[in-house]
This record gives structure tokens, sequence and C-alpha cells, in this order.
């Protein structure tokens, strides 16, 4: 399925997150497990895709959590710790004191559970991870080894984000979901300016090749890194390419909210896509990728699938829902002509 976007540079479309990755880069110097993740020329795998170049951003050993969301829901962690302390800052007792009161709870698929279990245990708050009865076992470990509490619902995500919405109001936690809905919408936009970190290190690489993309694809679960970076594209990169935003088969809700020009929830099947099978669409990233995306299109499971093993043989070890750009790559089939940059979005599900 494929949708071109006739609401493309609308005026009057706003973006509701900041596109700056000062911030987060501010906080990521301190960090001493950060640095950039790679981005891969990769002349024969473009060759075998029929493409003039294939450059893949590399997220599948990124700060140790093996995935791009280890830049959102630690950043976001650390806002609200920051924001809870006022100008003490994040190394005084006072922001130690005040983060041993902080319980953060979200929804996740996996891996914006780690993240912010991760960013739990530096700062000393309380993490609580709600997974659906999807979610590999290999994630729950994970998470767990890092402090924060796991709760399994026995459900899809959708059921898990409930519960964490529930179990947040009763208990006064703080709910850091990764998507967002009329009323909630802050804690969201911390996470993707967080994102904002690929999209400059995409830049800043590019700017050293001298090669700019002529065809970004980036795949989308509830839309946050795919508006976070096309949005920094369209903010900041001197030559623009055409972005492709890239969904399940099994769970198109951005693709179909563009279309209705409204939030509409995808009804499907349960998607071999796990990061990805997201049926409700984040409010601020369908209003951003509404401005920013030429065209979305979706991939079935087996055509994810069977381009996680082409990536494999390129030294690319990666999930369906990692792999799913290069499937619609083939599904588009661009021409010699093309330049594509696409996202290895994360590594094995158990590493």
């Amino acid at each position: 399925m494929r949708f071109t976007n006739p609401r493309l540079n609308q005026p009057g479309v706003k973006r509701l997150f900041r596109t700056e990755p000062d911030r987060p880069m501010a906080l990521l110097k301190r960090c001493p497990v950060y640095e950039p993740t790679p981005l891969h020329v990769m002349p024969v795998f473009a060759a075998d895709l029929g493409i003039g170049a294939l450059m893949v951003k590399d997220e599948t050993r990124r700060m140790k959590l093996g995935s791009f969301k280890a830049l959102g829901g630690v950043f976001a962690v650390a806002q609200m710790i920051e924001g809870a302390t006022g100008a003490a800052g994040l190394d005084s007792e006072r922001a130690r004191t005040t983060a041993a009161g902080m319980t953060f709870i979200t929804a996740s698929a996996g891996n914006h559970g780690l993240s912010v279990a991760a960013g739990a245990r530096i700062f000393g708050a309380r993490g609580i991870i709600v997974l659906g009865s999807a979610v590999p076992e290999g994630f729950a470990e994970r998470i767990r080894k890092t402090g924060s509490e796991v709760v399994r619902v026995d459900g899809s995500y959708e059921d898990s984000v409930q519960y964490a919405i529930d179990a947040a109001e009763q208990n006064g936690w703080l709910l850091l979901a990764d998507g967002s809905w009329d009323g909630y919408i802050e804690r969201p936009a911390l996470i993707m300016e967080g994102y904002s970190v690929l999209a400059e290190e995409c830049r800043q690489a590019l700017e050293s090749a001298g090669t700019w993309p002529t065809h970004v694809f980036v795949q989308a679960g509830v839309g946050g890194l795919a508006s976070a970076l096309a949005a920094h594209i369209r903010e900041h990169w001197p030559q623009q390419p055409q972005i492709i935003v890239v969904e399940p088969e099994a769970a198109p809700c951005l693709l179909k909210s563009v279309q209705a020009g409204k939030l509409t929830r995808a009804e499907g099947p349960e998607s071999n896509m796990g990061r990805l099978d997201c049926k409700d669409a984040s409010l601020i990233a369908f209003e951003a990728l509404r401005r920013d995306a030429d065209l979305f299109m979706t991939v079935t499971d087996e055509q994810a699938e069977g381009v996680a093993r082409d990536c494999a043989k390129h030294g690319i070890q990666t999930t369906p829902s990692g792999a799913a750009p290069f499937a619609a790559l083939k599904e588009l089939d661009p021409g010699p002509g093309a330049r594509c940059l696409l996202i290895a979005t994360e590594g094995p599900e158990t590493a």
C-alpha cells in the first residue's frame, strides 16, 4: 500500500517538538558510553538493490542498549528530573533526593522500555515497564537487569499502554509514553527531541562526506523517530530528499491518519515487526509528518523477514522491524540514480 502526501509543506501545520539536538547532545557529552553510531556506505548492497548508493545508519549497538530508543527515554527522564529539581542540576544532592522519590512508568514493545529503565537507573529513580504478551522475554530480562520492575499484560501493545495510563493515575506515578494524544504532549515531545541526535549525527556525516541522499526511508510505529528525523531534515539539511515513511501492512496507523486527515486507528493482525506494530499513531508525530513526509508505504511480514536475512548477508544484524525500510526500498525500486539513506533501528531482540 502507498499513499502520496498531498499536504506536504502545508502552511499552518505546526511541529509540537524541538528539532534542535542541543539539549540532548549536552547531556550525552557527559555520558561515557555515548559515541555517534556509524553511517555505513554499502556499495555491494546498493548494487544488489539496483540503486546508485546506499547509506545505512546503524543503531544496532547504540549505547549498549542496541536501539535508537536509547536516545529518547534517557533524555526525557533526565529532563523531567531536572525540571522537578529546579536549578540545582542533575549532579546535585537535591537532584538525587528528588529522583529517588519519582516513579516512571511506561508501556513498551521493548526498546523504549529499556531506555526509560536505563534512565531511571542512571539518575536513581524507580522504573516500571509494562509489556504486552507479544514482547519477547529477552527484553523483559534485560529490563529487569537495570533494576526496573516489569509488569506483564496479557494482551496487545495498546492494552499495555492503557494499563500504564491507569496505573500512573491511580498511584501518582509519572507516565512516560512515547505516543501522544490530546492533553498528553510535553513528555513524548522530550523523547522525540532526544531522537534529533540521530538526525544530527547523520547530517554531520553526510556534510563531511559531501554526499546527500535523494531518498530517506524511515520506519514508524507510533511515529516518534520518523517525525523527529523528517522534521530535522526539513529544518536543517541543505539538500532535501524524498522522505518515505514505512509501516507494517498490519498497522499502517500513520498512512491511514494522513489519508483521512485525522488520527485514525489501524485495525489488523499481529505483525512480526513487533516494535512497529502500533495501531494508534502519536498525535504530535502525525501532525508533523502530514507536513514533512512525501510518501507512506506498507510492507508485509514476509517482505520484512526476507530482507532482514538480506541485511545479515551484508553484515547488518537486525530484526524485521529494523529491516522494514529495506523492504520498502526494494518495493519502490527508485532506480540507479537514487542515493538512499536507511535506518537499521535495532539489533537482535535478545542482544
